[in-house]
């Protein structure tokens, strides 16, 4: 089992309060993401769940045990870190053997655990090589592996893809969320990357200036974002907000409209505007339209889309895909 819930979690250093008040509960077998930008306090909560930081109030239970003064060796949980943080001296096979040695297992048993870990993994062949000899990814396979082997209550892992280049981060990704789906074990990942977060998740944590701000499914953040800076946050490229005139005339502060949302038309019914810079994909064309008082708008259009910096074009957004948010920042839900 691996259920964790917070109440009322705080973290402060000093007077300066990172996490104020976190309220969370992360149902066992869950792949739960956390998401939100530089110094939002994703770390430092995830720290705090791992024992490696002490809460300054509120509670953190793991299968409904108060673990707030247990020490993070005896919560049951396994961390997977940015930096790989494997021992240059030692094979694959004794870094992923090193924590059982450390708890004493019998070498038969540390053995057969070592060997069905790297089969999951794809490492069997790489068991007798030491880390200088491996790929980035393969580094990172270990170290998960490494954490596999101890059959935890809850994987933990902390940006574990920030040092692998792009195409090597999609397949690790696919790898790790395969992986977690195979073992069932309830998983909290921290990333910086909301495309990671929604591709990865069951369910994402936005958190903003120590607060979550939304939890809940990919599908649910993406097309009931809760305020302002959840639908600013969720969503490649970022959701068009406006403000003004065209705001105020449907009933809100401020409207938003994601760039799948708006066509460029012909009819000459909509806003007019004029392409900044056009970004040819193939499979998408991404437009940067100067539409005057509405600002620089995105349309992100499937295909291939002839147009260029320069040429004019009448944009229209899906009616039924405009979001709209009071002067306080919050959604208004029809």
């Amino acid at each position: 089992m691996g259920r964790i819930t917070l109440e009322g979690v705080q973290k402060s250093f000093g007077p300066v309060h990172i996490i104020k008040g976190a309220d969370l509960d992360i149902p066992d077998g869950a792949f739960v993401v956390f998401v939100g930008p530089s110094g939002c306090g994703k770390t430092t909560l995830l720290r705090l769940i791992a024992g490696l930081e002490d809460v300054s109030g509120g509670r953190i239970l793991i299968d409904g045990n108060n673990v707030v003064d247990v020490p993070p060796a005896k919560r049951g949980l396994s961390m997977v870190f940015q930096s790989y943080a494997l021992y240059p001296h030692m094979s694959v096979r004794g870094n992923i053997a090193f924590g059982l040695k450390m708890a004493g297992l019998p070498k038969a048993e540390i053995n057969q655990k070592v060997e069905a870990a790297a089969a999951t993994l794809n490492l069997t062949p790489y068991l007798d090589r030491k880390p200088r000899e491996l790929s980035g990814g393969q580094r990172q396979r270990v170290a998960i592996g490494r954490a596999i082997v101890r059959e935890p209550k809850a994987f933990l892992f902390d940006e574990p893809l920030s040092n692998l280049d792009a195409a090597l981060r999609v397949q690790m990704r696919l790898e790790v969320t395969r992986l977690q789906k195979q073992l069932g074990t309830t998983a909290i990942y921290v990333t910086h990357d909301q495309v990671e977060a929604m591709t990865m998740a069951d369910k994402i944590v936005v958190l903003n200036a120590g607060r979550i701000e939304q939890y809940g499914s990919p599908i649910e953040l993406y097309q009931k974002p809760a305020n302002l800076f959840v639908a600013g946050f969720i969503g490649s490229p970022k959701m068009n907000l406006i403000t003004g005139d065209e705001a105020t005339q449907r009933g809100a502060a401020t409207i938003g409209v994601r760039p799948e949302h708006v066509a460029v038309v012909d009819d000459g019914q909509g806003w007019p505007g004029k392409v900044v810079i056009a970004e040819h994909l193939g499979s998408d064309t991404f437009l940067y339209v100067d539409a005057g008082t509405l600002g620089t708008l995105t349309v992100r259009c499937v295909g291939e889309k002839h147009l260029s910096a320069g040429d004019a074009v009448t944009l229209r957004p899906e009616p039924n895909r405009i979001y709209r948010f009071d002067s306080n920042g919050q959604s208004i839900f029809a």
